[in-house]
């Protein structure tokens, strides 16, 4: 709650394993709020959050990449907790890098030298690198221009049917959704609007995007 205002309410939603599960919504609706429960960054005051997942990995909007480290020791970095020797950490860091579409010599790049699409393909690869079971994904591609975000979508959801993840997603996106996600949620006003598949929800659901504040 923030101020007393529940940021949820009556929300009752369960995410099918192995599922690519695309939450929508205005902003403010608690969207992220969800994923942060899903994630365990947050505690629930009332209810509770269950969930079979051993090993969850988030993937934010901000890379938040360390500056001073190349793509393969931001990724390599992440893996100190799974108690591997640097020999290997540095090879599952490749390889998670190489399955996200990095060539080897972007690899050796720091942050600075990346585009913006590549730095959020080495921030999915270092939640991927983990080798998770739950993947959750708060607007990580809403900053990019589109045609990054559409190639970018395309090799999330291949490694997602690769690996056997069950991946939660949040976005604005209607094209998003409509190419990810085997099943839609759409959120309003702190609560679940409604959920089924793509293409009956999407075609009766308002669009998100006509929410956000214009620049002009």
């Amino acid at each position: 709650a923030y101020d007393g205002t529940p940021a949820l309410e009556g929300i009752d939603l369960a995410v099918a394993p192995g599922s690519f599960t695309v939450v929508m919504g205005p902003s403010g609706c608690g969207k992220s709020t969800l994923v942060g429960l899903a994630a365990g960054l947050l505690t629930p005051t009332r209810g509770t959050v269950s969930s079979a997942s051993q090993r969850p990995a988030v993937a934010f909007q901000d890379p938040a990449l360390l500056p001073w480290k190349s793509a393969r020791d931001n990724v390599a970095f992440a893996l100190i907790p799974l108690g591997l020797s640097r020999p290997e950490r540095r090879d599952r860091a490749f390889e998670a890098l190489a399955a996200a579409g990095l060539a080897a010599a972007e690899m050796a790049k720091v942050p600075r030298q990346l585009s913006g699409g590549m730095r959020q393909r080495v921030a999915l690869a270092r939640a991927l690198a983990i080798g998770p079971d739950l993947l959750l994904c708060d607007e990580p591609f809403s900053a990019l221009d589109a045609p990054v975000r559409r190639q970018l979508r395309r090799d999330l959801r291949r490694i997602h049917d690769r690996d056997g993840l069950t991946t939660l997603f949040v976005t604005h996106d209607r094209d998003e959704a409509r190419e990810l996600a085997d099943t839609v949620v759409v959120m309003a006003a702190r609560r679940i609007d409604r959920i089924g598949r793509p293409a009956e929800v999407l075609a009766t659901a308002p669009d998100p995007a006509r929410d956000l504040p214009s620049v002009s």
